[in-house]
């Protein structure tokens, strides 16, 4: 079966394989008891598990389940997506939420929250041939309708994001005579990317990357944690879902950085592609384009949820555009009014230029796709990068284009690529720093821009997984 995972995950060392050692699927569960003699292990002919005591006795062993999150914390996963048992981050585990809140008592309840992507959003207006406001408000009945309680808008979540990112980049450049690493900066919101750079180049490439949190994961932080004091709960009576086009995203929220140690819960509970929303729909035999639509919901009192709204910058979230704005005005007092893109290899590796008086002040670069992430990740092995910041995505074309996204088996790829980019560009833009709310969350919720709290609640780290070494590893 074709993998739904990005190219960067699934050609990881470009070993769609998996050794023995580094197996994904862990065969059975020994029971280990202290003072217990050794034991064998006896395998049927139907591959069932028989642990054989020295006294003759069996016992049948239980297979063992892999998680998102086991995955993670081996470099043999995830290169062949079937091997991977996504049990925690399916549209039947919301099902089963829902179905549990009908049996309990209000008090009992979770508060059921879905966070959706515009590009998700995107993508169903171009299947129902509607705008992505009707989308929205239909999307938003739709859910309530099956029992979800509040759906929110991730482009909120991404103001954060940038403006992070905005920050984060004119320090580093600022403190770039200090630090051989602080350039360039690599953006951090594709998980995709960053399960690759720490499998494959672990500590070289981690310095790099940003530290900003992506729009799903801001998202997680605003829901179990502003929101659930707002609500007046505790993070885990909160049952946190967002909607992406990507697989890849299921992975992000399965990582323990973004895991309540306290509260034993998940910033982001489950993810859910576009294609199992559709799913959904169609279970429930309902289509979006048929239903009333409903009020969007908002994070605060001073979002008004009338309208949507969209940042510049394409697709994937306009971080190379908004970094190089605040960048030029910041760091060199220029205006920049339009940027102009320069084709280099492909359409998917494209360089932006600062130039004054015939000096290049600020080079900034796109690259998406596997092919041209290991041309970036080459350059920077060989000390040839010029760029001071790229916007790194792993799906060609970027996340309009994910692998959770639907697909029309009547209409040429390409073309559906451009029935969702104009659809996505419809919507009013604003720049993340005058959209209502957020500076009142910056004040009020994390106590301030650039602070502990601030970086505690927007930021994160990365982490360098160790090779495991494997006999049948060898390439012959």
């Amino acid at each position: 079966m074709a993998s739904p995972f990005s190219g960067a995950l699934q050609l990881t060392d470009l070993d769609d394989f998996i050794g023995p050692s580094q197996d994904c699927i862990k065969p059975v569960k020994v029971d280990k008891r202290p003072g217990s003699a050794v034991t064998k292990i006896h395998i049927e002919d139907d591959g069932s598990y028989f642990q054989v005591d020295q006294d003759g006795g069996t016992q049948r062993l239980e297979k063992a389940r892999v998680s998102l999150n086991d995955c993670l914390a081996c470099s043999g996963c995830v290169t062949s997506a079937e091997t991977v048992l996504i049990t925690q981050q399916s549209h039947e585990e919301l099902r089963k939420v829902l179905d549990a809140n009908k049996t309990v008592p209000p008090d009992q309840q979770q508060l059921v929250v879905l966070s959706v992507s515009p590009q998700s959003r995107a993508s169903l207006a171009a299947r129902f041939q509607l705008s992505p406001t009707d989308t929205a408000r239909k999307l938003t009945s739709f859910f309530k309708k099956i029992g979800a309680h509040f759906v929110f808008d991730t482009t909120f979540s991404r103001n954060f994001t940038l403006l992070e990112s905005q920050r984060e980049f004119v320090q580093r450049f600022r403190g770039q005579t200090d630090s051989r690493e602080a350039l360039p900066v690599l953006a951090s919101v594709c998980p995709g990317w960053i399960c690759y750079a720490e499998k494959t180049h672990g500590s070289f490439i981690l310095p790099y990357i940003s530290t900003a949190r992506s729009p799903q994961q801001v998202m997680g932080s605003l829901v179990k944690d502003f929101f659930a004091r707002q609500q007046n709960l505790t993070p885990d009576k909160i049952y946190h879902i967002t909607v992406m086009p990507c697989y890849d995203k299921k992975l992000e929220a399965s990582r323990s950085d973004f895991f309540n140690q306290e509260y034993q819960t998940r910033d982001v509970d489950c993810v859910l592609t576009t294609g199992e929303v559709f799913r959904l729909l169609e279970e429930e035999g309902v289509s979006l384009a048929e239903l009333e639509p409903a009020p969007l919901d908002s994070l605060t009192s001073s979002v008004s949820a009338k309208e949507l709204i969209n940042h510049r910058g394409g697709g994937s979230g306009g971080y190379l555009e908004h970094v190089f704005r605040h960048a030029a005005q910041e760091l060199f007092g220029i205006h920049v009014a339009e940027i102009t893109y320069r084709p280099l290899r492909n359409k998917d590796f494209q360089e932006v230029t600062l130039e004054k008086e015939g000096q290049v002040l600020l080079r900034f670069a796109i690259a998406y796709g596997f092919r041209n992430i290991q041309n970036l990740v080459q350059k920077l092995k060989r000390g040839r990068c010029p760029y001071h910041y790229v916007e790194v995505m792993a799906c060609p074309s970027g996340c309009l284009n994910g692998g959770g996204q639907l697909k029309a088996p009547d209409v040429p790829g390409r073309e559906l690529l451009q029935q969702v980019e104009r659809l996505y560009s419809m919507i009013r833009v604003e720049a993340p720093e005058d959209a209502p709310g957020v500076r009142e969350l910056y004040q009020h919720w994390l106590q301030g821009e650039g602070s502990e709290r601030a970086s505690h609640l927007l930021h994160t780290q990365y982490h360098a997984v160790e090779k495991a070494s494997s006999g049948l590893n060898i390439r012959w």
